[in-house]
């Protein structure tokens, strides 16, 4: 299985409104629930007025559209990185599955996951 790294810094965020948000920006999730309306975008596009924010994240995506009856992916490279003590944040979309790392370990994500026999590029 193939991982592409993604090129940017990250921010996972509290937001009030979603008026605040950008969504003219190129890369962003938005979570809405009826508690919350968080948002992961590009540190660079963070809105102004945030509740909460946590910066410092790198990500990777899983290559490709994944199928829904597949089983287990996200479970596999979780507990890699988890057996390595490197936690996540996670994201699926329709496509795929999105996994956020902090960025101190970003590195060693990638390595651990390399040993593992996933293609990272």
């Amino acid at each position: 299985m193939e991982l592409k790294k993604l090129p940017y810094d990250l921010t996972v965020c509290k937001v009030e409104s979603m008026k605040d948000i950008d969504t003219d920006a190129e890369f962003f999730f938005i979570g809405k629930t009826d508690e919350e309306l968080s948002l992961v975008c590009r540190t660079e596009d963070v809105p102004a007025n945030t509740a909460a924010r946590d910066d410092g994240w790198r990500g990777f995506r899983i290559q490709g559209v994944l199928d829904f009856s597949l089983i287990g992916i996200l479970s596999k490279l979780s507990g890699i990185l988890a057996d390595n003590k490197i936690g996540i944040f996670a994201v699926s979309t329709y496509n795929t599955d999105y996994i956020l790392v902090k960025a101190e370990n970003f590195e060693r994500a990638m390595e651990v996951l390399e040993a593992a026999g996933y293609t990272v590029v």
